[in-house]
């Protein structure tokens, strides 16, 4: 596969730093860069691959173990993956090697590794590889599942705004932009916290890769407790479900008030927002009014989930 992304160093940025991949492969990255280090990339919600480091030569070649989590395979068994950069005229060849899995997971990998790369591709053209329609209506879902999937969506909003979006009024109240965005840090950092994750903000970084920085730790310390008991949020103890479930209210609906605030097109699939409307009814109750949430507003009853969500919790929604 050829990129016309320029020297080989920038495509090797494309394949291994985290705010990179979230544009083309993932929906979150953790990576330690280093032989030895150890990687996780959520490719679409509710599946995520690890593994380590075994070989790196900064901006030529990287070689890395590959298994899924929760597979049931020995770690011995893990595949490797080896992608090698070239430069040519006009732009960077890449080669990917993907090693050590039987035939059915071969064909798997290889309808995969396709469409990832294709992403790629577009990325590097056009600087926008788009939504991830692999990404946009998991199957099961779960508080869990919807919560990565949800995650996904307010990233891409926040990959658009700019400096001069900072100041503009939000449809949350007393919100802008720029203070809507410390309000989603503070609450994924306080979530963080309830399930022993130290998450280290980094203020002066921009608001998706603060989002970003601050989610990917959560979520991976919440898919390994898993959604039994409870959890001490520090002001009560909540179930586990209810703490998911407030993540994806937290991650859509902002979404949603950042889409509106700077005039972006919300893409929600309706499968999702319906799930996370059931999610809303399970988690706020008449005493969260006037507290948290507004009073629920008026809709349509035929209008799309997506508004009968955000009219939910008590913002107003524009008629087309």
């Amino acid at each position: 596969m050829r990129l016309h992304s320029g020297r080989p160093g920038r495509a090797f940025a494309l394949i291994t730093r985290p705010e990179r991949l979230r544009r083309w492969q993932a929906v979150a990255a953790r990576v330690d860069l280093r032989v030895g280090g150890e990687y996780r990339w959520t490719i679409t919600p509710g599946h995520s691959a690890a593994g380590t480091f075994t070989e790196i030569e900064p901006g030529k070649r990287v070689v890395f173990t590959w298994d899924w989590e929760g597979s049931t395979a020995p770690a011995a068994e893990a595949s490797t993956v080896t992608i090698t950069l070239d430069s040519v005229d006009g732009g960077t060849n890449v080669r990917l090697v993907h090693e050590g899995l039987g035939p059915e997971a071969e064909a798997g990998h290889t309808e995969g590794w396709n469409h990832y790369f294709e992403r790629l591709v577009t990325l590097a053209t056009t600087d926008d590889a788009g939504a991830d329609d692999w990404a946009a209506a998991p199957d099961p879902l779960t508080e869990l599942v919807s919560a990565e999937a949800t995650l996904a969506i307010v990233q891409r909003v926040l990959r658009t705004l700019t400096h001069g979006d900072a100041d503009k009024p939000t449809p949350c109240e007393d919100f802008t932009v720029r203070e809507l965005v410390e309000h989603l840090v503070g609450s994924i950092t306080g979530i963080a916290k309830s399930l022993g994750v130290a998450v280290v903000d980094q203020p002066e970084a921009a608001p998706e890769v603060r989002i970003a920085d601050a989610a990917q730790p959560t979520l991976e310390a919440f898919q390994a407790r898993g959604l039994e008991g409870t959890v001490d949020m520090g002001f009560a103890e909540l179930p586990a479900s209810m703490v998911a479930n407030i993540l994806n209210l937290e991650f859509l609906v902002h979404a949603w008030d950042f889409a509106t605030a700077t005039g972006q097109d919300l893409d929600v699939s309706p499968v999702l927002s319906d799930y996370v409307l059931g999610l809303a009814h399970n988690t706020i109750s008449p005493q969260m009014r006037g507290k948290s949430f507004a009073d629920e507003t008026l809709v349509e009853e035929s209008a799309a989930s997506m508004d009968r969500l955000v009219a939910f919790t008590g913002r107003q929604v524009l008629a087309n």
